[in-house]
This record gives C-alpha cells, structure tokens and sequence, in this order.
C-alpha cells in the first residue's frame, strides 16, 4: 500500500513536471498567456518552464508561412480568372505580442485574407484578363503585394510575395488568344519568308553585280590585250619598214654605175647560158654577148 502510494506520487510529480515544460523550436517565438492575460515578454527558441495552473505558452510562427488559396480574380472586362493562388508571410517577432493581443491566432481567417481579397480586386480589376497570362502577371503579382504590405505591415505581418498560380481562363477567351497568338506566329513566320526572300534578292544582285565587274573587267583587259598586240604589229612593222629603208639605204650608196654594169653582164652570161630561148633588148649602150640560135 505504501509503496503504491509513493508510486502515485511520483507518478504525479512527474506529469507535474512535464506538463509545466514547453519547447520552442527554430523559427516559432513563445508568449505567456496568464489568465487570459498576454505577456509582455517575447520569449525566443528553447526550454521554458511555466506553472501549468495558471499561465499557458503560446507558439507564434516567426518563420516564411506559404498560405495557399483558390479563388476567382476579376478583370477590366468583367470576366472571372480562376487561380491558385500562394501568400508567402511572416510575422515580425517583436511583433508577436501586439497580433496575439489584437488579432489573435487565427490571424489568417481575420486579416490576411480579407486584406488580400481587397488588394486582389482593387488591381486586377485594372488589368485585362489576358494580362494575368502574359509578362503582365509579374506586375500584378508585385501590385498585390505592396498593397497587402501597406495595411499589413503596420500590423506585424511581412508579406514577402503573392505568386499566381494555375490561372484558368473562360474557355471562349482562351481560344480567342490562342487564336491571336497563332495569328502572330503566322505573321512572324510570313515576315521571316519575306526577310528571307528579300536577302536571297540581294544576294542575286550582288551576284549579278559581281558577275557585271567581271565581263567589265575581262573585257577590259580583252581590249588592253589587243591594244598591246596592235601597237606590237605596229612597231614590228615601222621596225621591219625602218630596216627595209635602211638596207635600201645602204644597197642604193653600194651601186655604182660600174657595179650595175657589171651585175648587167653576170645575169646575162645566166641568160646566155640558158637552154631556153631569149630574147634580150638592150638600150644599146651594154654589149651584147650572145644571141639565141
């Protein structure tokens, strides 16, 4: 019975213990709570002790909270965008106390949400819908953003990005980008044909220009060819005539009356030594040296 008894109070003391014992991990910070009273003491990561009848440690994130979401979105056509939508928060630590003391726990339901609904529909209504499917969507992310953070802020909150996720559009506006978006593929492929045909253009007459310079050049040195073959003709023949003159030159000061005479009386022993018949005339002043049979 004894030892029973020594068992329950150690069993007791023990559950005491425990229960009076709280641990804060990495990236929670810890507020007391005495009857009903917030602390005014952040308390960081660790151990802390507490008397569990009349105080309670309440566990506040301090670290990056991804909140995910769907909802609808509306544009400046009046259209409703389906999204998924994810808000990266966290909660100041030193301001802690004021959101347990003002908002309370469940501060997503009571401020973060509602905050964002508003921010989303006051800045995608400014934007067309097919924007939240474009490089727009990054502007309106940032929007959305720094409007959470201008009433969040204040408030102990750090809104760190709005990413939109998923967006589905109406399936009519759907076809009519696709549709437009073919469309400009079409003319982006048809400009490139038509760039493409345009420098296959140019090519051809830089071709033809080329291939222009080259007759022009061929035929020039064509002409430059016989120009220099002419003026070679015709010095080979002012040369050929320069001799002919110059040995008629020198023939005309070698024939003496005696030398003519005596080349007179050599083609006639030729003649008379001939077995044709000849006849000879003679201006009577050279002899005669034969007559034919």
């Amino acid at each position: 019975m004894k030892r029973t008894l020594q068992f329950s109070i150690v069993f007791i003391f023990s559950m005491l213990l425990f229960s009076s014992c709280a641990r804060i991990i990495q990236g929670e910070v810890g507020v007391k709570r005495r009857f009903g009273k917030v602390g005014k003491k952040v308390i960081p990561p660790g151990l802390v002790v507490f008397n569990p009848f009349f105080t309670r440690v309440i566990k506040v994130p301090i670290r990056t909270v991804n909140l995910e979401i769907s909802t609808g979105l509306p544009s400046k056509e009046g259209l409703t965008i389906k999204s998924e939508i994810s808000i990266l928060y966290r909660i100041k630590s030193k301001d802690a106390i004021d959101v347990l003391e003002n908002i309370g726990l469940d501060f997503e339901e009571v401020i973060i949400l509602p905050v964002f609904r508003s921010a989303s529909a006051d800045v995608c209504a400014r934007f067309m819908a097919k924007d939240m499917h474009s490089a727009e969507r990054s502007k309106i992310e940032r929007e959305i953003r720094d409007q959470m953070t201008t009433t969040l802020e204040a408030r102990g909150f750090i809104i760190e990005a709005v990413l939109m996720k998923n967006i589905t559009l109406p399936a009519g506006l759907s076809k009519a980008i696709e549709d437009k978006l073919q469309a400009e593929q079409d003319a982006l492929r048809m400009e490139f044909i038509l760039q493409r045909e345009s420098k296959d253009a140019e090519r051809r007459v830089i071709e033809a220009e080329g291939q222009k310079q080259i007759s022009i050049i061929q035929a020039e040195a064509q002409k430059q060819s016989q120009t220099i073959m002419a003026e070679g003709e015709k010095a080979a023949r002012i040369t050929e005539a320069q001799g002919i003159k110059e040995a008629n030159e020198l023939m005309n000061a070698s024939l003496t009356r005696t030398v003519l005479k005596y080349k007179s009386i050599e083609a006639y022993r030729e003649l008379i030594g001939s077995n044709n018949a000849k006849v000879i005339i003679s201006d009577g002043k050279t002899p005669i040296i034969g007559l034919p049979d």
